[in-house]
């Protein structure tokens, strides 16, 4: 992508899309309702040698990823672990994980989360502040920001939970004085994280 912008409109299938303009990793995401429980499905992409999203926890949403192509490489609560083509990889609620691709194909995957809280809007925010910057480097004020408003049901381990709860509105403060948050068109502002859109019951049947 040449944008900064993570989102992209959503196709015709109602997915939203995400890409990260520096690891090309793409991903699709669309609710569903499942026996009265909202869920989020999602399908992606990951090219060869590539890293996926940093350590992360969803304190709220149980998480299972299943590779369809390639090889899944994953830490799950400190535990390294390889899924090949149809094999399942779960990401408990409240577990430290992350992923990245493990082999020399490209990485496809889908999976989901359960009971979807925030996660779609998340990731959404999450995409847009991280293509705003240089590779590894997101910015400060509006990766303070993202984390800050999702602290109670997601977390990125870039430092202990405990001295994030200080780090973090410190630098939000710093951040609002300085006017960063001013209007909306700023990376990872809540009013550029659409939530992904609810797929008809007809279509989540046949899933």
């Amino acid at each position: 992508m040449t944008t900064l912008s993570a989102l992209t409109p959503n196709d015709s299938r109602g997915w939203l899309t995400l890409e990260n303009r520096h690891t090309g990793e793409r991903m699709q995401l669309r609710r569903v309702r499942r026996d009265g429980e909202l869920c989020l499905e999602l399908t992606g992409s990951l090219r060869a040698g590539r890293e996926g999203p940093p350590l992360h926890i969803h304190f709220m949403e149980d998480e299972a990823i299943t590779v369809l192509a390639g090889v899944l490489g994953a830490e799950v609560d400190g535990q390294r672990l390889e899924v090949r083509a149809g094999g399942t990889a779960p990401l408990p609620m409240g577990s430290a994980h992350r992923w990245w691709n493990a082999g020399d194909e490209t990485l496809e995957l889908e999976g989901s989360a359960k009971p979807l809280i925030d996660l779609d809007v998340y990731l959404a925010g999450a995409f847009d502040v991280f293509n705003s910057g240089p590779a590894h480097r997101p910015p400060l004020f509006y990766i303070a920001h993202l984390a800050w408003r999702h602290r109670k049901t997601q977390a990125v381990l870039f430092a202990p939970l405990w001295f994030q709860v200080v780090l973090l509105p410190a630098i939000v403060l710093v951040g609002t004085v300085l006017g960063r948050y001013r209007g909306t068109d700023w990376p990872g502002c809540p009013a550029r994280c659409s939530a992904a859109p609810l797929a008809a019951e007809s279509e989540a049947a046949t899933v």
